[in-house]
């Protein structure tokens, strides 16, 4: 396979992030005192790469903006990612240096003009309160997509359509295409249509009316409440270098 470096990563360069047993035995098949911890404190050593064992695992590095290749195991449908019984022999790949990279869109989520973080997957405005329908509009470009009444909207890349946006209805969009797919949750209506739209530019979404307080959530983590008529931007913004072995999923198997 072709490679991300021009030397082995080291087994002494090497970052563990993940909290359950499988973290454990991948520290064991590197055969080494690999760096081990929260993302954080894994990126302060400053990695040649950086192990990813789970989603969790995998989101909390996106958020502290890894800048090194990440190899996710048992992240999920959508991240390429390794199955747990494979995780041994992907390590080995990884410290031989038998690894190829895939780059993944990051977007950048600001509100009302202030940036409020960075999503891997998905993007997703929701009513706290279960079925209680607000208003929501989509522009794209500058141009109104849709205005719906339904309990939400998200935002989803192409690593992030297997998940949330794929469950309302969504398309699974292909890596690299340069596109988010934006689908109405649960809307109030027999018709909806969902959108495909560039992420090269600005997605906004606003709250057009409430019948319930609003919340963002980015990723796997609920961010902040969303008053009606604030701007919530999503746009590309870097992304991610995955590492692909031979034992990684195909992003499309859903197995």
């Amino acid at each position: 396979m072709g490679s991300a470096n021009d030397e082995a990563v080291g087994t002494d360069a090497l970052g563990i992030v993940g909290d359950d047993a499988l973290a454990d035995d991948v520290r064991e098949a590197a055969e080494t005192d690999a760096i081990r911890g929260p993302a954080s404190e894994v990126l302060a050593a400053d990695p040649a790469a950086v192990v990813a064992v789970g989603e969790t695992a995998l989101l909390s590095l996106v958020r502290e903006r890894v800048g090194v290749p990440v190899l996710p195991i048992d992240a999920g449908p959508g991240y390429g990612d390794v199955e747990r019984e494979d995780a041994a022999v992907a390590v080995e790949a990884l410290l031989a240096d038998e690894f190829e990279t895939v780059r993944r869109t990051v977007l950048s989520v600001s509100v009302g003009g202030e940036r409020v973080g960075p999503a891997m997957a998905d993007v997703t405005l929701v009513t706290t309160e279960p079925a209680h329908i607000s208003e929501y509009a989509v522009r794209s470009r500058g141009e109104l997509v849709s205005r719906f009444r339904a309990d939400g909207v998200v935002v989803s890349t192409p690593t992030g359509s297997h998940g949330y946006g794929r469950n309302a209805g969504g398309p699974i969009l292909e890596p690299g295409t340069g596109v988010v797919g934006v689908v109405p949750v649960a809307p109030f209506a027999v018709n909806v249509d969902q959108w495909v739209v560039s992420a090269e530019r600005p997605v906004e979404l606003t709250v057009e009316r409430d019948e319930s307080e609003v919340s963002l959530s980015l990723d796997d983590r609920q961010v902040r409440a969303v008053p009606p008529h604030t701007t919530v931007e999503v746009v590309a913004d870097g992304g991610v270098e995955l590492v692909r072995v031979p034992a990684s999923r195909a992003f499309f198997d859903r197995a």
